[in-house]
C-alpha cells in the first residue's frame, strides 16, 4: 500500500486539531487530504460521482451536525468500504464500543484512537487499511450450495479427512497436542471448510455422520504419529448430541482399541454453550470421560451467557478462549482487559488456557506475558494433513 496514493478525509470540528491531523497526515506521506467541519459536509464527500473517492477517513466521534456515530450508521447504509478511524476525547472503553458497533454495521474500522493523537499511533491503524478489491480477495469465498445428499456421499466416499493445528506450550515453546479441523476434499471444489457442509448436517441433526468420521481418523492419524515416535495428544471436537449418545463410552472405547490409544492422548472440544448444561445425564456423561482419562475442554469461551456457577462444576481440563478476545488483545485495552480475565478464571479452577487464534507475535509475545498456558493460530502454523506435521514439527523444534 502507496499511503501516497490514498485520499484522506479528516472530519473534526475543532478548526485547530482538525489541522494538526492534517498536518500528521501530510508527516506520514499523504498526498491528498480533504477537511470537513462537520458530520453532513463529510457525508457529501461520500456520494456516489465524487471523484477521487475517499479511501480512508478520520472522524472525530464528537463531530459537529452529525456526530460520529451517526456518519458510521449512514456509511453502513451505502455499504461504504472507507476505511474508517475515530478520534475521541472519551475513555478507552467508550472508543473500544465504538468498535464494536461500527464492526457490527459491517464498516472497515481501522480502529480507534485517543486525543490528542499520536502520529505513531495513527500511522499504525492506517497500516490495518487494505483496498476494497484487496479487502474482498483476502475474504473467504463463498461457499458453495451444496445439498445433504452431496455431504452424506462425499462422507461415504471417505472424502472428508480431518487437518490438525498444531497447539504450543507458550512458555516452553513446546508443541503439546494437535487440533483436528475437518475439510472435505470435494472431487470439484478442491478443499472446502465447515462453512460448505456444516450448515446442512446441523438442518438434518445428522452431525454425528461427521463426527464419528473425524473420530475414527483423528484417532487412527494419533497412532500413524505415535508409530513414528511423536507420542501427541490429539484434541476432537464433538457435538453435544454426539456425546450424549447412548453407545457413546462403547463405541469410543472399541475406536481407541482398535488403534492402540490410550484415553488420556484424547481430548474432546465442546462450545461453551453445549456444556453449560444441568442435564444430569449429560453431566454424568462428562464425569465418565474425565474418570478414565479423557481430557474436556470447552471451546469459544466467551461466546455464550456463561454461568460461573455451572461452569465450576463441569469437569473440563482446558478452557478455550475465543479468537475475539486474542487477536488485538496487545492494542486494545478493553479486549486486553477481558482476556486477562477468562486466563484469570482458569487458573482460579485450576484449569489450562488455550488461546485460539494466535496471528501475530505481537498476540504470542502478549500472551506469554499473562501466563497463558498453551497457543495455536496461523502465527504459528495452520491445520495441516497428519502426513505434513512431522515435516513441520522438525523446522518448529529446530527453530526454537
Amino acid at each position: 500500500m502507496d499511503i501516497a496514493q490514498l485520499h484522506f478525509l479528516v472530519a473534526e470540528g475543532d478548526q485547530v486539531q482538525r489541522h494538526a491531523l492534517a498536518d500528521i497526515l501530510v508527516h506520514l506521506g499523504v498526498g491528498r487530504i480533504t477537511q470537513a467541519p462537520d458530520g453532513h459536509t463529510a457525508l457529501r464527500h461520500f456520494s456516489a460521482g465524487i471523484t477521487p473517492k475517499v479511501d480512508i477517513a478520520i472522524i472525530d466521534l464528537a463531530l459537529p451536525g452529525m456526530d460520529a456515530l451517526e456518519l458510521i450508521r449512514r456509511l453502513a447504509d451505502a455499504k461504504s468500504r472507507v476505511g474508517v478511524v475515530v478520534v475521541g476525547a472519551q475513555s478507552n472503553a467508550v472508543l473500544f464500543s465504538v468498535e464494536t458497533m461500527a464492526a457490527a454495521y459491517g464498516i472497515n474500522m481501522l480502529g480507534a484512537i485517543g486525543k490528542p493523537v499520536i502520529g505513531s499511533r495513527l500511522e499504525s491503524l492506517i497500516a490495518n487499511y487494505l483496498q476494497p478489491e484487496e479487502a474482498r480477495s483476502a475474504g473467504r469465498e463463498q461457499a458453495p450450495a451444496i445439498s445433504f445428499a452431496e455431504v452424506g456421499q462425499g462422507l461415504q466416499m471417505r472424502e472428508f479427512d480431518p487437518f490438525f493445528q498444531p497447539k504450543i506450550e507458550l512458555e516452553t515453546g513446546q508443541v503439546k497436542g494437535l487440533e483436528m479441523f475437518a475439510r472435505w476434499r470435494h472431487p470439484l471444489y478442491g478443499v472446502l471448510g465447515p462453512a460448505s457442509f456444516m450448515q446442512v448436517l446441523e438442518d438434518n441433526r445428522r452431525i454425528d455422520f461427521l463426527d464419528w468420521s473425524m473420530i475414527e481418523k483423528s484417532v487412527a492419524a494419533c497412532r500413524t504419529l505415535h508409530d513414528q515416535g511423536i507420542p501427541i495428544s490429539f484434541s476432537i471436537n464433538v457435538d453435544q448430541s454426539t456425546l450424549a449418545h447412548p453407545q457413546f463410552m462403547e463405541q469410543i472405547a472399541a475406536c481407541l482399541e482398535r488403534h492402540r490409544i490410550m484415553p488420556d492422548y484424547i481430548t474432546f472440544e465442546m462450545t461453551e454453550s453445549a456444556v453449560l448444561t444441568t442435564d444430569p445425564h449429560f453431566l454424568e456423561r462428562l464425569l465418565r470421560l474425565r474418570m478414565k482419562g479423557f481430557g474436556l475442554a470447552i471451546d469459544d469461551y466467551g461466546t455464550g451467557r456463561s454461568n460461573l456457577q455451572l461452569l465450576a462444576r463441569i469437569p473440563f481440563s482446558e478452557l478455550k478462549i475465543d479468537r475475539s478476545f486474542v487477536d488485538g488483545a496487545s492494542k486494545k485495552q478493553a479486549i486486553g482487559t477481558v482476556l486477562r480475565s477468562c486466563l484469570g478464571l482458569a487458573r482460579s479452577l485450576d484449569r489450562r488456557s488455550v488461546a485460539v487464534g494466535v496471528e501475530t507475535k505481537q498476540d504470542w509475545d502478549f500472551l506469554q506475558g499473562l501466563g497463558c498456558t498453551y497457543a495455536q493460530g496461523y502465527y504459528i502454523a495452520k491445520p495441516m494433513p497428519v502426513e505434513e506435521f512431522p515435516a513441520w514439527l522438525a523446522d518448529w523444534q529446530h527453530f526454537f
